[in-house]
């Protein structure tokens, strides 16, 4: 999965200025929130818990306009507990973003 979003580009941008090693690390900041986000999904055994790691999910993603991410997280919040499938997707979000 290659990722690339203008808004999510454009929102390092504007956090980052010219920094290029800022932009890095916004970058990896990110990515480590959204692999932490997605161990809590698939630690998640109840629909409460399950819909507080998507809702945190998405507004990280909110946060640097990933909107890609944001949808994935909508889908997560209305799937049950341990969808696979989203999880696979969140997963390939989080490795192509890294």
């Amino acid at each position: 999965m290659a990722y690339h979003s203008a808004e999510f580009d454009a929102a390092l941008a504007t956090a980052a200025g010219d920094d290029l090693s800022l932009n890095g690390e916004l970058r990896a900041a990110f990515a480590d929130s959204v692999v932490r986000l997605l161990d809590l999904l698939r630690r998640a055994r109840c629909d409460a818990n399950w819909e507080v790691a998507a809702d945190k999910l998405h507004a990280v993603a909110a946060s640097f306009h990933a909107v890609e991410l944001m949808e994935l997280a909508d889908e997560a919040r209305l799937a049950a507990p341990g969808e696979p499938t989203i999880l696979r997707r969140i997963d390939a979000f989080a490795d192509a973003i890294a």
